[in-house]
């Protein structure tokens, strides 16, 4: 009998593996678990479970590090911190929600970083052209504790398209968690605060934190409508200002 040769499915398969792996097809991966989140989210709202549907014989450390682990989770699946912190604060009081809220606050942007570190970082790098965009990548990488201290403590930066944005600069896991960690305490405090007396909102300590979430926001606004001219492109030489 003649022996047929079969070709050996190796190549197909190297092929196939590195269609799967390459950084576009893992971007769209990424993408795709956004969506979901996000989907997720607006259909079940796990927000409420976390404030209305807390089993009620969990109790103590236990509770806390449970809840812990949830925010962690909440926060990487794009539910919105305020509601998380507040919850917090309503099922623990102020201490221990605090450390719960913050621990949890870690806890998701380590998962979102390294997501978008694993699955986003390689496709989108080489996009970074222009002039904002590498003078942010190089901030963020040559000064990541700094950088993103500073943008944890003001006001109104969305907090998951800060992890991304770290995500896919150079900044090391060391000065990501540190620096959210510490940049997160201020206002996360102040929701706490606010949801530990959510029962009580005419007491003074509930009207002080929620001054401590306005007065920020409102300086942050100010800040950025006064600085929005730096993000204008500069004029080139030949450009000429029309007259009245």
């Amino acid at each position: 009998m003649l022996d047929v040769a079969v070709p050996s499915p190796k190549p197909a398969v190297r092929r196939a593996r590195a269609v799967l792996l390459s950084p576009w097809s893992r971007l769209a991966l990424l993408a795709a678990l956004l969506v979901g989140s996000a989907a997720s989210v607006w259909v079940w709202q796990p927000h409420r479970l976390l404030a209305h549907g807390w089993p009620p014989q969990l109790s103590g450390p236990a509770a806390v590090v449970l809840f812990t682990v949830a925010y962690g989770l909440c926060t990487a699946a794009l539910v919105p911190r305020p509601l998380l912190n507040l919850a917090a604060g309503a099922l623990f009081g102020w201490q221990a929600g605090l450390a719960a809220a913050v621990a949890g606050t870690v806890i998701g942007a380590g998962i979102a970083f390294g997501l978008g570190r694993l699955l986003g970082q390689d496709a989108l790098r080489p996009l970074l052209r222009g002039r904002w965009l590498t003078s942010a990548d190089h901030q963020l990488s040559r000064h990541g504790f700094r950088s993103m201290l500073a943008i944890r403590l003001f006001p109104g930066v969305p907090f998951a398209a800060a992890n991304y944005c770290a995500a896919v600069s150079r900044m090391g896991w060391p000065s990501f968690l540190l620096a959210t960690g510490l940049g997160t305490v201020p206002n996360t405090a102040a929701y706490v605060v606010a949801g530990s007396h959510a029962t009580t909102p005419t007491s003074p300590v509930f009207l002080i934190a929620m001054a401590c979430i306005a007065v920020p926001a409102l300086a942050g606004v100010v800040v950025a409508w006064r600085k929005r001219g730096g993000l204008r492109p500069p004029r080139t030489a030949g450009s000429t200002t029309p007259h009245a």
